[in-house]
């Protein structure tokens, strides 16, 4: 069964600590665009909510490159890690409070390692809060017209009150691809380097899959696995967007499935992404995986996707290995010789995200939650 039509029955009462919560039903969300004339190639589930997860940095990015043209910062100007964001759990960097780097190191750890101290990081340092930054987020959301997601950290880590859906996540891939396409470079990278240590990137459809030149990967028990992928063929851009995949293999075949069948799709009769009418009678109610997601079965299922020297197993015929050792790019502490950003510094009043994940009573696996 693909994943497109794959429905996973979430309709049991899961004790949480707190009371009692019924999740509703969940299917895959995905969607298919050309970048280029905002054509939409394919879609299921497109306006449901989700949790964003880590695809949550793209809107991160976006308003950090946003702050660059309005020339309130530089990309050589400085990203301070506060005593806030070096607490963030991981994936992190876990540089220590007053650590200083460029805003372009910022930026391409975390599309790459998918940190989720350098993203709080950004924020306080673009926006001069979180919260602050939230509110920029939102006013970028809405402008773009993604009517189905809504922000309150720069990270993607859970809370009830951030979601998205396929279709913005679409439109969100589009505007960065269009409005910045001098910034491409920061979603197609293979690695970073930090001293000695190589950071593969966890989006690795790039150098696998022909063409792949970006975006992003996310994952949280409540999201699944996540991923914004983009590729280029011919000069033709498309971007599929898979939301709600049971591990990094199924979200990687499933996104390469939908842009190998893209590039051979004709977009003369489709929709636009603006055009395309909102649907699903559960599309207003956030979907939560955990159960699913997290479970000690879900959790032995992954670890079975792997080889004994923890390699993923890909039997995609999309994708092929990868011909090199991945090329990093070196990132590091130093060199913010650029302008501060004006922004008003306020002081960090919490946002109401749960940390960890969820209060309890699930047992949760010890993975790192970001990417």
């Amino acid at each position: 069964m693909s994943f497109a039509s794959r429905v996973v029955s979430l309709s049991a009462v899961v004790f949480l600590g707190l009371g009692a919560a019924l999740f509703p039903a969940a299917a895959g969300s995905s969607i298919v665009i050309d970048v280029g004339s905002g054509k939409v190639l394919s879609h299921d589930n497109a306006f449901q909510r989700w949790y964003p997860a880590s695809l949550t940095k793209l809107m991160t990015a976006y308003v950090a490159f946003r702050a660059v043209k309005a020339g309130e910062m530089q990309f050589n100007s400085p990203v301070r890690v506060s005593a806030n964001a070096a607490k963030e759990p991981p994936s992190k960097m876990g540089y220590p409070a007053g650590s200083v780097l460029t805003l372009d190191n910022a930026l391409k750890i975390i599309m790459v390692k998918s940190a989720n101290d350098i993203a709080t990081s950004i924020a306080e340092s673009v926006g001069g809060s979180e919260r602050a930054f939230a509110g920029r987020m939102n006013a970028a959301a809405e402008q773009l017209g993604m009517t189905g997601s809504r922000f309150v950290n720069a990270h993607g880590l859970y809370s009830t009150d951030q979601y998205t859906t396929a279709r913005d996540l679409a439109v969100l891939v589009r505007a960065l691809r269009t409005e910045f396409p001098q910034h491409a470079h920061y979603f197609s990278l293979e690695a970073i380097q930090a001293g000695d240590k190589v950071m593969p990137n966890y989006n690795w459809l790039i150098g696998r899959f022909a063409g792949a030149d970006g975006m992003k990967t996310g994952y949280i028990c409540a999201s699944g696995f996540n991923l914004a992928s983009t590729a280029t063929r011919n000069g033709r851009t498309l971007a599929a967007i898979v939301l709600g995949a049971t591990s990094q293999v199924t979200r990687g075949e499933e996104a390469a499935r939908l842009l190998a069948k893209g590039f051979q799709a004709q977009a003369l009769a489709a929709p636009t992404i603006e055009s395309l009418a909102s649907y699903g009678e559960t599309r207003n109610v956030v979907v939560d995986l955990r159960p699913e997601v997290c479970s000690q079965e879900a959790v032995k299922a992954r670890i079975e996707e792997r080889d004994d020297e923890g390699r993923l197993i890909v039997r995609s015929p999309y994708i092929t290995a990868l011909e090199h050792e991945p090329r990093p790019v070196v990132v590091g502490l130093g060199g913010a010789t650029g302008p501060e950003s004006t922004a008003p510094r306020y002081a960090n009043v919490p946002i109401p995200t749960p940390r960890p994940d969820y209060p309890l009573a699930i047992a949760v696996p010890a993975t790192a939650q970001g990417g």
